[in-house]
């Protein structure tokens, strides 16, 4: 587990070494801060990485402790550029801005952030693209040569209740998903430039979006961009994000046809339609131009539902209705898959469904019902890990809301601030809303919500099976 972890950092410290190659490039100051950084995490890393040479295979089991210790350690190591460039000087605060980062939630404690030399902007954004398909997984994809198995680890980290295998190699899957999420970002970046974003803000822009993160490079976010065009194309792509991406390869092969005939994806458009037409109908009736109307609604409704959590607007000026829906909507997320947080429009749809068939079940209780998803009936035991992870879901919620009201967060705060961390989004309501951040926080408390954010981005089990005495018996 150590010699899996270890090539981790080193993978962590190459990225801090591109960081460091980016302030080079700007001349910003802060590239001995960042030299210093990647020397200390490639140290470690090799260290490990040679002490642990020649590992045994993984078990499953073995592969909960991997992910959940490696996430840990990524956010812990990632916290050191930030501590040495003097970015930000309290390793609480470093702590919590590594794991917003690399878990895709996008909560920050900094305000200045255009005062941030470039090679930490790019460090801080480029943190969500690592964390966005999952550095285990591209561990998988490019270091063939660990000589552990790898869907254990796959299994553990994949975003949903699913790993979807599109080849019978689990390195090909890993493969084949960061090729797809590369060609992607690239096509973002490339749209952005066009629509006058510098070279800079389209690439930290396109990490953000695609790993449905929301880190931006300017402190009113894109609201800080008045340009209908740039708001559109994030918009698409935040949606973009929000599928499944085995059906982008898919697309990519021709296969379009794929998307319509997936009825998560079907749910997950139209609860997405809805909303917009709510809150854009609730956004005109307060005398709104249509288009401004549509457009910000739009963008917000698609940032909140996927994770992203970028902002145009100051949505808590908005009707309490458009705020409530777009509150519930922090619970969905996005599709199986996706890089975005949330419970997955998936569970959601199991849930409604099997409402369904205990209703029909009162009518007539001799008679089977089975829970169909399209053509697909769902067995009993992933019904049963769906409830059961819901149901800690929202037990995690209570536990966090309580402990952050006994520290003196208000109400609204102290709900919306674990919601929004648990399901990866960003900002929340009240003092942790999209024109603030989250530095007023106590100190536990932002520990507290640096957790939610590994045990949200790890869906939960992977985290809690950790600490039941099963696990750690023989």
């Amino acid at each position: 587990m150590f010699h899996v972890i270890a090539a981790i950092l080193i993978l962590v410290s190459l990225s801090i070494g591109l960081s460091f190659l980016i302030s080079l490039f700007f001349r910003d100051g802060d590239s001995s801060g960042l030299a210093i950084s990647a020397g200390i995490v490639l140290l470690v890393g090799l260290g490990m990485y040679w002490f642990t040479r020649n590992p045994s295979d993984l078990s499953f089991r073995d592969g909960f402790a991997v992910v959940t210790f490696g996430w840990l350690a990524m956010s812990l190591f990632g916290a050191i550029p930030y501590l040495l460039t003097g970015a930000i000087p309290s390793f609480t605060d470093a702590f919590f801005e590594s794991a917003s980062g690399f878990t895709t939630t996008g909560s920050s404690i900094l305000s200045d952030i255009e005062g941030l030399p470039r090679g930490i902007l790019f460090w801080r954004s480029f943190t969500h693209w690592i964390g966005g398909m999952g550095i285990i997984v591209f561990s998988i994809a490019i270091l063939p040569f660990l000589g552990v198995g790898g869907m254990q680890m796959f299994k553990a980290e994949s975003p949903g209740p699913t790993a979807d295998k599109l080849t019978p190699r689990i390195k090909g899957t890993a493969e084949i998903l960061w090729v797809v999420y590369v060609v992607i970002t690239i096509a973002e970046i490339l749209l952005l430039k066009v629509g006058g974003m510098t070279w800079f803000d389209s690439a930290c822009h396109s990490f953000g979006t695609l790993a449905t993160g929301g880190f931006s490079t300017k402190n009113t976010s894109i609201a800080y961009y008045s340009s209908p065009y740039i708001h559109y194309v994030i918009t698409f792509f935040m949606f973009v994000a929000g599928v499944n991406f085995s059906m982008h390869f898919r697309a990519m092969r021709g296969d379009l046809k794929n998307y319509w005939s997936s009825p998560e994806f079907k749910y997950y458009t139209y609860v997405t339609l809805a909303a917009i037409g709510m809150i854009t109908l609730s956004q005109l009736l307060r005398g709104n131009p249509i288009e401004e109307s549509f457009r910000e609604s739009a963008f917000q409704v698609v940032s909140i539902t996927t994770t992203t959590g970028y902002a145009t607007a100051n949505f808590e000026l908005w009707h309490p209705l458009s705020q409530l829906i777009l509150v519930s909507l922090m619970f969905m997320g996005g599709m199986a898959g996706s890089t975005g947080g949330g419970m997955k429009v998936i569970r959601i749809m199991v849930l409604i469904k099997q409402a369904r068939v205990e209703l029909h079940k009162m009518i007539h209780p001799q008679t089977l019902y089975p829970l169909r998803i399209g053509k697909n009936i769902v067995h009993r035991d992933i019904v049963g890990h769906i409830m059961a992870f819901i149901l800690l879901y929202f037990l995690i919620m209570l536990f966090g809301t309580l402990v952050m009201s006994l520290l003196g967060v208000d109400h609204i705060t102290a709900l919306t601030s674990v919601i929004a961390c648990l399901s990866n989004i960003g900002p929340g309501l009240g003092n942790v809303g999209p024109a603030e951040n989250f530095s007023g926080i106590p100190l536990l408390g932002k520990w507290l919500l640096s957790m939610l954010m590994i045990v949200g981005r790890l869906e939960i089990y992977t985290v809690l099976i950790l600490l039941t005495k099963t696990y750690w018996k023989r």
